[in-house]
């Protein structure tokens, strides 16, 4: 099992958190993430509490085992205190004062007995709760849902917990193969969270969170508990009355969910829980699919063990089935101090067949993972060794990238790499102006004595309708430098620029090779001696000239209008240098660094609401972007009045009208709102 530390009094500030993603930008963005839940969740699903499963069969079979002892020992529990309930009308202040499992069963109970929200067929109250009566509340209230949420899974936490001290003392399985499910109600900067943004963030007053640590559970005052101590976070929990309310927290689910990813480092999906006044149900977020558990209905029996199963289930199992990246560690103090991530890239070592890790040191991400879904790229500034972290040497990508195969050698960014390396090596020229590969290859997750490629098969395995394969990749090149949307000045944007042009045109002219992804986070800022110099990175979307593209980027806002429309399944160097020019028309609008981002977003906040025209590119459809993007582009006027007169002042003013004329306005174009040019 992972160690857990507590990390108090950390700077989290210092793994390079507070990005301010383009993603992130106010007012670019709109209500269409409802739109994207319904679209891509599945409900009913079986499976996903069998997610839980431990790989180890002996664990397993102890986790079966205490859900089975855990339920029984509550039915009773119950069964004695809807007895005394029924003797004495009073659901508070009944049982044994100095057991805690008698006060959080009483907790229970009112829980089962709260008025269910949804009607039956004959539009009559539906209730079929086991205790219930008129003694329970007549209305329903979060704040009561949420007290009784919190007793149950401190119920179960109590027995795991004797249950782990009595393995030890028997000789059985030892204390640190178990964790205690706990809930709080607001996010903890106490955590192995690899979390950036905790410490100011402030949750609503019915959000609770559930953790997972190791510390006593010796009375009934933990239930408030709240001393700093280690644990995980594993799931994001949301009270809902009935399916409106459901539906409303499903997409507060997904919103938390979305910043969940943008902080934690070492994720590789996320788990949510949304309770009623009668059922739970659990969430599994991965790079494609949401998956919804069908209800566990707290008012039967039989609903009851099935929570309990889940929660004993991320008590036992190992780390990565709660979503987390064993490969990615969290490490406080030491000999160089501080927080920083150990990062394993592993490399097949082809005579033995076994899977040899090679550690990397980083204080700083340069690039979180700032969408709810796709490829969840990350990219780490990183060195060999941890006492050299402040001069980083390489770049780390670590993302899920799609495949048509279940194999671990999917290669394609590397194969483009090492091709344009043999190409340019020793052009003095054209060398410096493309990343340098190190080393690519597949993450490998442990499973009792295997050792697996990760991908979306494997860690949702059992999971219905998995609507994309992805391998779970990295990627480590020779550090160039910064991404270019931390410039210090525009000229430097220009520069960097001109020389991604650069590196397009000779890619396409001696390799046939097309980028397919130019972003904020395709082109680093490298410092030589001679000054600034670009370099053009992240190949994993990149194709050969006539084939046909793999897929097409994630983010709206840089893909070219016959990309957004499907109209060119075939791309051209166009569609690179296009979104070249989207690339400068959105630095230089809403700002080429943090400080100049942070900057718009307060002049946001604090004014008008302005929806720029810009703004559209990356809301409602691909299609509906592409319709935007040719209103925009059409003549040079519609281009002034749409998009240059927003930008700043500065030399990324002209080189957009300069792209923007060369692109759009030449003779074998004429305007942007034709169905296709040359």
């Amino acid at each position: 099992m992972a160690t857990h530390l507590t990390t108090s009094e950390v700077d989290y500030s210092i793994l390079a958190g507070e990005n301010f993603g383009f993603s992130e930008i106010p007012g670019t963005r709109d209500g269409s993430l409802n739109e994207l839940i319904q679209r891509i969740l599945r409900r009913d699903c079986d499976a996903v509490s069998q997610l839980t499963t431990p790989s180890d069969l002996a664990l397993s079979t102890v986790a079966r085992e205490l859900a089975g002892n855990i339920a029984a020992d509550l039915e009773t529990r119950l069964s004695m205190a809807a007895l005394r309930r029924g003797q004495r009308n009073d659901l508070q202040g009944q049982g044994d004062a100095n057991d805690p499992l008698d006060t959080w069963a009483i907790d229970i109970l009112a829980w089962t007995g709260f008025p269910a929200p949804a009607k039956s067929v004959d539009n009559q109250p539906s209730d079929d709760s086991e205790y219930s009566d008129d003694s329970g509340p007549t209305a329903w209230e979060a704040d009561k849902i949420a007290l009784c949420y919190e007793s149950f899974m401190l119920f179960v936490a109590h027995h795991v917990k004797a249950h782990s001290s009595g393995q030890a003392a028997t000789g059985g399985f030892k204390p640190e193969d178990y964790r205690l499910i706990l809930p709080i109600t607001s996010k903890d900067t106490e955590t192995e969270r690899i979390d950036i943004r905790s410490a100011d963030y402030v949750d609503p007053v019915d959000f609770a969170t559930v953790e997972c640590g190791m510390f006593p559970l010796s009375d009934n005052s933990v239930k408030r508990q709240t001393t700093p101590a280690p644990h995980l976070f594993v799931a994001n929990t949301e009270i809902a009355r009935d399916q409106d309310d459901r539906n409303l927290a499903e997409r507060m689910l997904a919103t938390k969910i979305k910043a969940l990813y943008f902080d934690q480092h070492n994720r590789r999906f996320v788990w949510g829980l949304i309770a009623s006044s009668r059922t739970i149900h659990a969430y599994v977020f991965g790079t494609d699919d949401v998956w919804a558990s069908t209800a566990m209905d707290i008012s039967s029996a039989k609903g009851r063990r099935a929570f309990i199963s889940l929660l004993v289930g991320w008590s036992l199992c190992s780390v990565d089935r709660l979503g987390f990246d064993p490969s990615i560690r969290h490490v406080i103090g030491g000999s160089v101090g501080g927080p920083y991530l150990e990062i394993d890239v592993h490399k097949m070592d082809e005579s033995t067949g076994k899977v040899k890790p090679h550690t990397y040191y980083s204080q700083r991400c340069v690039g979180a993972a700032d969408r709810l879904t796709g490829r969840h790229a990350r990219y780490f500034a990183a060195s060999a060794s941890p006492n050299s972290m402040d001069t980083p040497t390489f770049l780390i990508k670590d993302m899920w990238t799609t495949s048509g195969s279940t194999s671990a050698n999917d290669s394609r960014e590397s194969s483009f790499l090492n091709v344009l390396h043999v190409e340019f090596n020793k052009s003095s020229e054209f060398s410096s102006i493309f990343s340098r590969l190190v080393s690519s290859g597949p993450v490998y997750i442990s499973r009792g004595d295997t050792v697996i490629a990760d991908s979306t098969v494997t860690a949702f395995a059992g999971l219905p309708a998995i609507s994309c394969v992805r391998q779970h990749r990295r990627t480590v090149t020779k550090w160039a430098g910064n991404m270019i949307s931390e410039a210090n000045n525009q000229s430097q944007v220009v520069v960097a620029v001109i020389n991604a042009m650069t590196a397009l045109n000779v890619a396409y002219a001696k390799c046939k090779i097309l980028h397919g992804n130019i972003s904020d986070r395709a082109i680093l800022l490298q410092q030589t001696v001679d000054g600034i110099r670009g370099v053009l990175t992240d190949f994993d979307y990149a194709c050969y000239a006539g084939d046909l593209a793999a897929e097409a980027p994630e983010l709206m806002i840089f893909r070219s209008i016959l990309s957004l429309e499907g109209a060119r399944p075939i791309r051209s160097l166009l569609d690179d240098l296009e979104s070249l020019l989207y690339l400068v028309c959105w630095l230089g609008t809403f700002g080429i660094n943090q400080n100049e981002r942070r900057e718009y977003a307060a002049r946001y906040a604090a004014g008008p609401k302005l929806i720029l025209p810009i703004m559209y590119w990356n809301r409602g459809t691909a299609a509906q972007s592409a319709d935007h993007k040719r209103n925009h582009m059409d003549t040079a006027l519609d281009f002034e009045t749409n998009i240059l007169s927003y930008m700043r002042k500065g030399p990324l003013r002209p080189l957009a009208m300069d792209l923007h004329r060369t692109l759009f306005l030449h003779p074998g174009c004429s305007g942007a709102k034709k169905t296709a040019w040359a």
